[in-house]
């Protein structure tokens, strides 16, 4: 399993074109996590949660796109959500991507597609 730090990195996306690169906000502790992106009218990329197997909306002002990613960080499940839904758990689950509703359809993300996280320390 990986294991990152809380900060930022960036998301790159290995689609079917030229990998997409996105700037990357990762929320490991359970403090990061459980705030998330409560309060926020935009985010500039997406977010990362680690380790997350579901979500919930309750108190966001957007809605978002969740990419349920596996160990591998293959994307095994996506759908976009609007503010106040539960997520469903994802068994296979091990991290959640969660980005403002529509941006993953423009980088190229559906299910299947592979990503890789780069932290600013590499």
């Amino acid at each position: 399993m990986r294991h990152w730090q809380d900060g930022r990195g960036s998301l790159v996306i290995h689609g079917d074109e030229n990998p997409v690169t996105v700037p990357l906000e990762i929320a490991t502790s359970y403090r990061a996590r459980a705030k998330g992106l409560l309060g926020r009218d935009s985010l500039d990329g997406a977010m990362l949660l680690s380790p997350a197997g579901s979500i919930h909306t309750f108190r966001m002002r957007m809605p978002i796109d969740v990419a349920y990613l596996d160990r591998r960080l293959t994307v095994i499940a996506l759908r976009t959500m609007p503010p106040g839904r539960l997520g469903l758990p994802r068994p296979r689950s091990r991290h959640v991507l969660e980005a403002e509703a529509g941006a993953m359809a423009g980088w190229g993300v559906r299910v299947g597609t592979r990503v890789s996280i780069e932290t600013e320390a590499e």
